[in-house]
């Protein structure tokens, strides 16, 4: 078998975790292949450019935190492979192991593991017909003014009805796996990945009636801004794109599915118990 290994070398202890990994799927009688820009830190292992390395794999191997394991997801979407994230960070909700389950590797190799195939959004930034950027998400959509505290009014189109002029912060449209993330965090549902849908949730809306949604899995929500600065669009936490006046973001369902790889048994409720319900490592 060949592992596409994707390490966040910023991680602290993430150098010597991937050299274990690589070691013990080695042993195991696996190819791994690591970007290009770590040939010097590497030994006994094959190298290729992020593209190419999870185009030929079997697997991708994400070694970090939530964000490395997003990363990597959205990566292998593009190339229909499934995703195993080891934690490296502290949190790491969506991590399929921990650093001292490694033991549990054989499991990979032999094919006893389960897929999880969880639904993932698709962002458009639309200027009438023409689409000016498009990409996927696993965790959510966040649209704000970006310039601070400062409330902007936003329009939330469910189809071509208009759910709410909110007054706000920003939007945040979030799939189930994202509803532990930020939008828990705004007030969210927590809901169950297998249960399929979309979150609406505004973050620190000014009103006493505004609350989050939960929508069903096909529909298509539209954000514009009512004035006339730009709002900004952030996908999965990372760089923002600016929503120019006169544009759109454009929210729904992607037709494909990120695969994450469980190898241990334990569900959803067991996962949710034990990452969130004791932060003792942010003390």
């Amino acid at each position: 078998m060949i592992f596409s290994i994707l390490p966040n070398m910023s991680r602290q202890g993430s150098e010597n975790l991937t050299k274990k990994i690589c070691s013990k799927l080695i042993s195991l009688g696996a190819v791994c292949v690591l970007p290009k820009e770590y040939s010097d830190v590497f030994k006994g292992v094959e190298f290729a450019d992020d593209v190419e390395a999870v185009k030929n794999c079997d697997a991708v191997i994400a070694v970090g935190g939530d964000a490395t394991i997003i990363h990597a997801a959205k990566n292998a979407v593009r190339c229909n492979k499934p995703v195993l994230g080891i934690n490296s960070g502290r949190l790491a909700f969506m991590a399929g192991l921990e650093e001292h389950e490694l033991n549990l590797l054989d499991r990979l190799i032999s094919g006893d593991y389960n897929l999880d195939c969880r639904l993932i959004l698709k962002a458009k930034i639309m200027k009438g017909d023409e689409e000016l950027s498009c990409d996927y998400c696993v965790n959510d959509v966040y649209v704000s003014s970006g310039s601070g505290p400062r409330m902007e009014a936003i329009n939330v189109y469910l189809g071509d009805k208009l759910i709410d002029s909110y007054l706000c912060d920003g939007i945040l449209a979030a799939t189930p796996t994202g509803s532990t993330a930020y939008s828990l965090s705004a007030g969210g549902s927590v809901v169950d990945p297998e249960l399929e849908s979309i979150l609406l949730t505004p973050v620190c809306s000014h009103s006493l009636f505004d609350r989050p949604l939960i929508l069903r899995p096909d529909s298509v929500l539209t954000v514009n801004s009512l004035s006339d600065k730009p709002l900004r669009v952030s996908l999965d936490g990372q760089d923002f794109t600016l929503l120019e006046p006169g544009c759109r973001a454009v929210v729904n369902r992607a037709e494909e599915k990120a695969q994450f790889i469980r190898i241990k048994s334990d569900n959803f409720i067991d996962i949710l118990s034990k990452k969130l319900s004791d932060r003792k490592d942010l003390r």
